[in-house]
């Protein structure tokens, strides 16, 4: 007998169009879609054309006039400044109001486009709201991020408007964005005409008359101001999201409102299986998606609460941090990156803040954002004792691909893979020339076409370089740029970037598995594996290696041991001989590894800082650490 998940992803399967129809009664229309599905609009086809709606009405409006009100939607907890605040649902839609009136106040109207640029503060939410209740589009660009960076997203997007905050705050010291949006403006081509600043207590801007106006003396003259939701077509864009781009210009990945929606509401409820009424945190930043898809609109479309949380897994004061949040406001499902918990891991090997705090309704932890390696997998199912779910999927799709759908049913766990394909994405593993390769073989993971509601439609007024970028190179499908396999059970295991994938002495290796044998080390806190350049076998991998804290044996010793580990696993043929150990390894600030940096260091190639990393200073070490063993280097 089939269970639900197999039921649900034979009925999507058999008539995709009547599942995602189903789904989209979920959502308020204020016109009905003609179709479910155009296939002859855009690159590959659009969702729902013809239906009218507003994603904020969704979130917001309908709880309130529904009676719910009083629910609790958001609650603010910030460990770096000491502050704590719950909204209900009727006082953010209260707020929101009043932040649309003065975005429209300020020549903002249907189609415009509005940078974010804030720290994870409540009003950084409520201004994402605002700029869906009147049909304006948002691009939210993280906090800090470097001026050169946010005027490429200025010109790209052509955004009139910027809404940001004097300062972010990180542990032990504060980061002035003021200055940063200044500079960014000043090299920009296009001009903001205006710039809203919310000047928090530890650090005042100076503002610049005529552009810059205090955010909360603005919205405070428009509080009680109703604003009423601006209709928008379900192909309209809600927001444009950039990653960076290789060509040094960034992508905007642009995201629809009807499909989005759908696509969202449905995951909470079968995927996360999360209410009305529940508190869901996703312990991430609104810069990235999973704050847009996880922090802001998934949970206020269901009518749950969601945590904004301003600080870090360890270090704000310490490796309890999420289990004081997670005790203190009753969060039943908590999502985060396997980065976070390999620091807390580090920090707490035992455990010791876990057990300090009750948390008898939380009921699930679910893993995304780079690959979870098995050993932190079972660190977490140990220390919790509660379902620990990794899944998969990318700022482009906006929703994941591949789950273990705990709204339908817990599957079998198989530690190193993400489970299986939900509902909307059929998943094939390619090789390089588009055949389909056998179960259990490395290869291209693609999707094939169409993507589902929810994933991007194309990238903002660049439909071909969508199609270079995407669906050029295996006609039909959509290309992930990940590598990975299938085994006999249908599960998916995503091993590296496929530009991860070492070719040494003419064997295509994965990072990923040497790293899941890294880590398996007892001292082992977390590691990357890189590929570098050797004149004899063209590329020959290099580990490096962070200890727990606690360990004070000879390193010498621990990396012999790794590389015996590899060599006992993968076989002679990994050609696996460095292994290093290094204080820390360089991350984004949405905890990736920048393997692509190390590598580059390693090689003796020029190298230029990645605009997303987290500290500069740790690719010095890595590059020291690297002069050591011999291994070339390069200044930026």
């Amino acid at each position: 007998m089939q269970g639900n998940y197999r039921q649900t992803y034979a009925r999507w399967q058999s008539d995709p169009e009547a599942f995602w129809r189903e789904a989209a009664a979920e959502i308020t229309w204020f016109k009905q879609p003609e179709r479910t599905f155009s296939p002859e609009d855009g690159p590959y086809g659009r969702w729902f054309p013809g239906g009218e709606t507003n994603t904020c009405f969704n979130c917001l409006d309908r709880h309130v006039r529904a009676g719910r009100g009083d629910d609790t939607a958001f609650i603010y907890d910030s460990p770096v400044s000491g502050a704590k605040a719950a909204f209900s649902y009727g006082e953010v839609l209260a707020e929101v109001s009043a932040i649309a009136a003065t975005l429209r106040q300020r020549g903002i109207a249907k189609g415009d486009r509005v940078i974010i640029y804030m720290p994870m503060v409540p009003q950084a939410v409520f201004s994402m709201l605002a700029c869906a209740r009147i049909g304006a589009v948002h691009s939210v660009v993280f906090g800090g991020f470097a001026a050169n960076e946010l005027a490429a997203r200025i010109d790209d997007s052509g955004a009139k408007l910027i809404v940001t905050a004097s300062c972010g705050l990180e542990p032990g010291r504060v980061v002035p964005y003021k200055p940063l949006v200044d500079q960014a403006i000043s090299i920009a081509k296009s001009k903001p005409a205006h710039c809203l600043v919310l000047q928090r207590r530890q650090l005042a801007a100076e503002l610049i008359d005529g552009r810059d106006e205090d955010f909360e003396t603005a919205v405070a003259r428009n509080r009680g101001v109703t604003v009423e939701c601006t209709p928008v077509r379900a192909m309209d864009e809600l927001y444009i999201l950039y990653t960076s781009g290789t060509t040094g210009q960034p992508k905007g990945v642009v995201r629809d409102n009807g499909g989005h929606m759908v696509a969202l509401a449905w995951s909470m409820a079968n995927i996360f299986g999360v209410k009305q009424g529940e508190v869901f945190w996703a312990a991430s930043d609104i810069g990235w998606v999973v704050g847009h898809s996880y922090i802001v609109y998934a949970p206020l479309l269901v009518g749950a609460a969601s945590v904004i949380f301003e600080g870090k897994p360890v270090g704000t004061p310490d490796a309890g941090v999420f289990w004081r949040i997670a005790s203190e406001h009753d969060v039943r499902v908590l999502f985060t990156a396997p980065t976070a918990f390999r620091a807390i891991r580090r920090e707490d090997s035992d455990g010791i803040h876990i057990k300090a705090y009750a948390m008898p309704n939380f009921r699930a932890l679910f893993l995304a954002g780079e690959r979870a390696d098995p050993e932190t997998l079972k660190w977490a199912e140990r220390m919790l004792d509660v379902p620990v779910i990794d899944h998969w999927w990318q700022t482009e799709t906006g929703w994941p691909m591949v789950a273990n759908p705990l709204g339908l049913e817990v599957l079998p766990v198989k530690h190193g893979s993400p489970s299986v394909a939900m509902p909307g994405y059929s998943i094939h593993v390619l090789d390089d020339a588009g055949h389909s390769v056998a179960s259990g073989t490395l290869g291209n993971i693609v999707v094939k076409l169409p993507l589902p509601p929810g994933c991007l439609p194309t990238l903002w007024n660049a439909d071909e370089r969508f199609r270079s970028a995407y669906l050029a190179e295996f006609p039909g499908y959509y290309k992930t740029a990940d590598a990975g396999y299938v085994d006999e059970d249908g599960y998916l295991f995503i091993m590296s970037r496929t530009d991860d994938i070492i070719n040494c002495a003419g064997h295509r290796l994965s990072t990923g598995a040497m790293e899941e044998v890294c880590a398996t080390h007892p001292d082992v806190a977390e590691c990357a594996v890189v590929g570098i350049v050797d004149p004899l076998k063209g590329q020959v991998p290099c580990g490096f290696l962070v200890l727990k804290k606690n360990v004070s044996r000879e390193t010498s010793a621990i990396e012999s041991e790794v590389v015996t580990l590899i060599r006992d696993a993968i076989g002679p043929v990994a050609a696996f001989k460095t292994a290093i150990i290094v204080e820390r390894l360089p991350k984004t600030r949405s905890g990736k590894i920048l393997r692509g940096t190390i590598q580059k260091i390693a090689d003796g190639v020029p190298w230029k800082m990645p605009a997303t990393i987290d500290d500069p200073t740790i690719l010095e070490e890595i590059a020291e650490a690297l002069r050591k063993r011999g291994f070339g280097s390069l200044p930026m």
